[in-house]
């Protein structure tokens, strides 16, 4: 069991039921209500990892990094316009940058790496071969390196349990992949509320996951003990 901070505890609540209010504004469309929740469900996964111990330890601090900037994509994400799509495209590729550094701060296994990117290949080329035709001229260069990202992202994932177990954190990095395969599918492909209802709680999990990595990593406080 990881012993987990109760304000830590906390947040990760408020994040979960603002998830739920988050779908529902969806379902109905409301703009007012999405932008309240949605903003609401992120920052308190950020003071989540805060209050987890993100600062007791440099991969929880770089993981924080990476949950701010995901913070900025979401709330880039609340415009339907293009240029603040590309906005929130470019803070999640810097996001994703992020939890790839916490990989190798907190150390990854070189043959790992190697190998993780090879399994990598054909999932990626998958989704290449399903998306790239539907992604418009000027959006691709961004898309297909968002895509070399996250791939490499998910690959130090593996390496960096490889070298030291936890994996947690992979669970998190796969995750993370496949919700942003529910943004790409609604973005560019067939729009709708389908892709949120599936999409979000990936998401909002994958943080969470993330969140709970960081725990797990800080040194051990006092605190109440919760488990999967």
């Amino acid at each position: 069991m990881t012993p987990l901070p109760g304000g830590a505890a906390l947040a990760m609540l408020i994040t979960l039921a603002a998830l739920a209010g988050l779908i529902e504004a969806e379902r109905r469309g409301s703009a007012l209500a999405r932008a309240v929740t949605k903003v609401t469900a992120s920052t308190a996964f950020v003071a989540a990892a805060v209050l987890a111990g993100a600062f007791e330890t440099r991969y929880g601090t770089w993981v924080l990094v990476a949950l701010v900037l995901s913070w900025v994509g979401d709330v880039c994400l609340l415009s339907k316009a293009r240029a603040w799509f590309l906005g929130g495209l470019v803070a999640f590729l810097l996001g994703h940058v992020g939890f790839a550094v916490a990989f190798v701060v907190r150390g990854v296994d070189l043959v790992a790496i190697g190998i993780a990117l090879v399994c990598m290949i054909a999932p990626a080329a998958v989704v290449a071969r399903w998306l790239l035709p539907r992604v418009e001229g000027g959006m691709r260069g961004p898309v297909v390196a968002y895509m070399v990202v996250i791939t490499s992202m998910v690959a130090l994932a593996a390496a960096t349990v490889s070298l030291g177990g936890n994996g947690w954190i992979l669970g998190a990095a796969v995750t993370f992949y496949l919700s942003d395969l529910a943004v790409a599918r609604d973005r560019f492909v067939a729009p709708g509320f389908t892709n949120r209802l599936w999409g979000l709680p990936l998401y909002y999990g994958a943080q969470l996951l993330f969140v709970w990595t960081v725990a797990m990593e800080a040194p051990i406080t006092d605190g109440f003990f919760l488990a999967f």
